[in-house]
């Protein structure tokens, strides 16, 4: 398929090739859609194996961010970058600041954050040659991230059990990083029994010595009979391959991108799992740094924005309910439904 084609199909606005030969930069950026307000979204930096791929990655990753803002309601599009490099070796000032300055010649419509492989640090640099940056005075949203996943999780179990408690619930936790951390943390305080897993074998300790549990290597996880699987690690984690071995009732997870096709979701509906959408219930992250645009940060304001993500999974689940359909086409049935009316709200003119 083309790339114009991909574009029209989906509704993409603009796609932006980066180039600077003397600092290396290779990156793209990708507006999806801009009815809600500005294009938000973090840059990516990844070693892809081609250029095609990345491509690939920035429109999906762009769409995604559409609907993650405005099913969160927040007043802001959706947008993506990716920069083509290692992030271990290839990180320069030049670099960011060349990047800074594609940034800028978006003139607003872009607004970027850090994501994988780009830190607050490397921000720093960005903002040296544009002010459409944010995050740079927010702590590591990974915590927020994190309360917004427990709380989606909860509003999951009062839907399948009645009552939105997990005390006493196994939920088996796939990535104990900064966010799987932090969501075993309210798990374990709310009473409930963990099973992590993790590559690293120095965050499976760390969880388990703080928050106990049992851990498991990392091909068992999709196996273990649990109530909640909660994917906080990589995407593509729901697929032919792993979809026989699922033995939870629901799936809630931080990762993002977490069914590997939108069949794999029809498979999980019809299997009578219920799945809380990724770009639902991860969004606590942009929910929090968008807390910025607001002028000024800040935190209890944004956690209270968070809190919504709760009854956001209740719409969602009505929705699926009363349509037949699965959760996760509920959730862009939501989305849409809010940027169609906000996008025929009438404009007048402002001198």
């Amino acid at each position: 398929m083309g790339i114009f084609t991909r574009m029209e199909q989906h509704g993409y606005e603009q796609l932006v090739f980066c180039h600077d030969p003397a600092s290396g930069l290779k990156a793209i950026i990708c507006l999806h859609d801009t009815t809600l307000g500005p294009a938000l979204g973090g840059t990516r930096m990844w070693q892809y194996e081609c250029e095609e791929e990345a491509i690939t990655d920035v429109v999906r990753l762009a769409r995604g961010m559409t609907y993650k803002n405005a099913a969160a309601g927040l007043n802001i599009g959706g947008g993506k970058a990716v920069i083509i490099g290692n992030s271990k070796t290839d990180k320069s000032e030049a670099l960011f600041r060349a990047f800074g300055r594609f940034v800028q010649s978006l003139n607003g419509r872009y607004i970027t954050s850090e994501d994988v492989g780009t830190a607050v640090e490397d921000m720093d640099y960005i903002r040296m040659e544009t002010e459409h940056v944010v995050g740079l005075g927010v702590a590591d949203p990974s915590p927020v991230t994190a309360y917004g996943t427990w709380k989606g999780m909860k509003a999951c179990a009062a839907a399948v059990w009645s009552t939105d408690s997990l005390r006493g619930k196994t939920v088996a936790v796939q990535g104990l990083g900064h966010v799987g951390y932090t969501l075993c943390q309210h798990l374990h305080e709310e009473g409930a029994n963990l099973v992590v897993t993790d590559i690293s074998g120095e965050n499976i300790n760390r969880v388990v010595a703080d928050f106990g549990g049992k851990a498991v290597a990392p091909h068992e996880i999709y196996g273990v009979l649990c109530d909640i699987f909660a994917p906080c690690a990589l995407g593509a984690v729901v697929n032919d391959e792993t979809l026989p071995l699922l033995k939870c009732r629901i799936i809630a997870g931080a990762a993002n991108n977490q069914l590997k096709e939108t069949r794999h979701g029809d498979i999980l509906h019809d299997r009578g799992i219920l799945y809380a959408p990724d770009f639902i219930i991860n969004a606590g992250g942009v929910i929090n740094v968008a807390d910025e645009l607001q002028g000024g940060y800040s935190r209890e304001r944004a956690l209270r924005k968070v809190d919504g993500i709760y009854n956001t999974i209740e719409q969602i689940i009505a929705i699926s309910r009363q349509d037949g359909i699965p959760t996760y086409k509920a959730a862009e049935v939501l989305a849409e439904k809010r940027i169609a009316l906000i996008g025929k709200v009438k404009k007048t003119f402002l001198p």
